[in-house]
Parts: structure tokens; C-alpha cells; sequence
């Protein structure tokens, strides 16, 4: 009997816990906006950080909010951005798609200081023999850092230094985040060139230590009859709001390092 009483009693406090329970849930219960489900099913859930926001979630609650702007997820393009908009009741807008890109073609055609046998990680190849083995204290070390940050698997290490597949890449600039040198940048998807050097170096500086650098030598600016393109801190850098694609450049370009889609 004292086993029957004992089971009674549990199982009076179980109901009168459960019902307790389901109270306080409905009394303090946080309303969800409705829109929010939705608005998660037109992202693409990647949480790659692209949008600037944590992830999917905190980016679908700050639109709701009016706190963010619709069509800053990189991974979901227009597409998502037309999504959205239809659920919160607006325009959607243009949303121009960008990719990454590897401001360093040297990689295996720029000396080294030494050989590095430590962890394959640009970070960790940073903090030995001072800013790592590349002579270049701006190339690409081509360690892999920024393949195993992004998300798509739109990055891989060719010739010794990082290449972006552009069909895959979304534009969530995770690979940027992760590289210690800062060498990715964000590009149009339809720009036509691209320099792919970040070195600051003047020109002897460059011809010393790496076959592609750029030297600033001022021929691709010449060239160029839509002024899109200029030498500042002895780096060619292009004006994609200027920009035909017509090549000029690239085919004046002595070191080879303005490349074209």
C-alpha cells in the first residue's frame, strides 16, 4: 500500500506540475511574428555572416524589425532578396551579385624567405620568421586558411596561392575574414578584369622578390582610354563603375597580372 500511495502522490504532483507548466508557457509565452517562418524558408540557411548578421535568424528578425535592409544575403542572391520582399510587402530592389577575389597571383612564382613545415595555416605561418616565409609581406601564403573558412567550397590553392571558383562563390566574404593578410576583396560578378596583386611596393621592390607583383609601372593607367584605371600606392587599382572590359589593360600589362573574364 505504502508503494500504491507513494505512485498516487507522484503522479498528482506530475499533473499538478505539468499543469503549472503549460500556464506559465501560455502566460509568458513571446509572440512570434508570422512572417518569420517564411522569411526563413527564403534564406538559404547557410549562417555564413555575409548579410553582416550572426546568421539567417538574427538577419530574417532584423528585417522584420526594420532594422535591415532586404538583399544583403550574399549566398541567396536576388532570388532570396525577391522573396523576402514579397513576404514583407515591398520592393525588392537590384541586387548586384558580387564574388571574391584573390588580389595575389605570385604564389609559387614569389620567393621565399625559408621553408615552412609548421601547422598548414596562414595565421599560424604569419607568426614565424617575421610575417611568414613569402618575401611578399602581402602575397598569398597558399597555407588554405580561407578554403576551409568558406562555406560553398568555392575556394582551393592553385600554383601555390587561393583561387575563387566565381560559378560557386556567393559572396559572403567569409574567406576574407579568415585571411591574415587581408588579400581578399569583393568584386562585381560581371566586372571583366581583375588585378591580382596587393603589394604597396615600388617597382624594383616587387621585381625582387616576385615575377607577377606589380610594379606601378603606369601602363595599364595609359592604356586605358575610359579612365577605369589608376596606380595608387604604386598598386593598379580598377574603377568597375568606369570599367567596359574592353582589355587594354590586360594586354599592356608587362608583369601579366590583370587578368580578364
Amino acid at each position: 500500500m505504502n508503494i500504491l500511495y507513494a505512485v498516487l502522490v507522484l503522479g498528482v504532483l506530475g499533473a499538478v506540475f505539468g499543469l503549472g507548466l503549460a500556464a506559465a508557457s501560455k502566460v509568458f509565452a513571446v509572440e512570434q511574428d508570422e512572417r518569420l517562418e517564411p522569411m526563413l524558408e527564403a534564406l538559404p540557411g547557410a549562417n555564413c555572416g555575409g548579410c553582416g548578421y550572426a546568421g539567417c535568424s538574427a538577419y530574417a528578425n532584423a528585417v522584420i524589425a526594420g532594422e535591415a535592409e532586404i538583399g544583403k544575403c550574399a549566398a541567396g542572391g536576388s532570388e532570396t532578396a525577391e522573396k523576402m520582399a514579397a513576404i514583407m510587402g515591398v520592393e525588392a530592389g537590384d541586387v548586384v551579385r558580387t564574388v571574391a577575389f584573390v588580389r595575389c597571383t605570385g604564389g609559387d612564382a614569389s620567393l621565399k624567405k625559408f621553408d615552412y613545415y609548421g601547422i598548414s595555416d596562414c595565421l599560424a605561418a604569419t607568426k614565424i620568421g617575421g610575417n611568414g616565409p613569402a618575401a611578399c609581406s602581402f602575397g598569398c601564403l597558399g597555407y588554405g586558411t580561407c578554403v576551409a573558412a568558406c562555406p560553398f567550397g568555392a575556394m582551393e590553392i592553385v600554383d601555390g596561392h587561393a583561387h575563387v571558383n566565381e560559378e560557386i562563390c556567393t559572396g559572403c566574404m567569409s574567406c576574407a575574414a579568415a585571411c591574415p593578410r587581408g588579400l581578399i576583396a569583393s568584386k562585381p560578378y560581371d566586372s571583366k578584369v581583375a588585378v591580382g596583386c596587393a603589394s604597396k611596393d615600388k617597382g624594383p621592390a616587387v621585381r625582387a622578390y616576385c615575377e607577377k607583383g606589380c610594379i606601378g609601372c603606369m601602363l595599364c593607367v595609359k592604356a586605358c582610354e575610359h579612365d577605369a584605371i589608376k596606380v595608387v600606392d604604386n598598386l593598379a587599382v580598377v574603377d568597375y563603375s568606369k570599367c567596359v572590359g574592353c582589355g587594354a589593360c590586360v594586354e599592356k600589362c608587362p608583369r601579366k597580372i590583370i587578368s580578364m573574364k
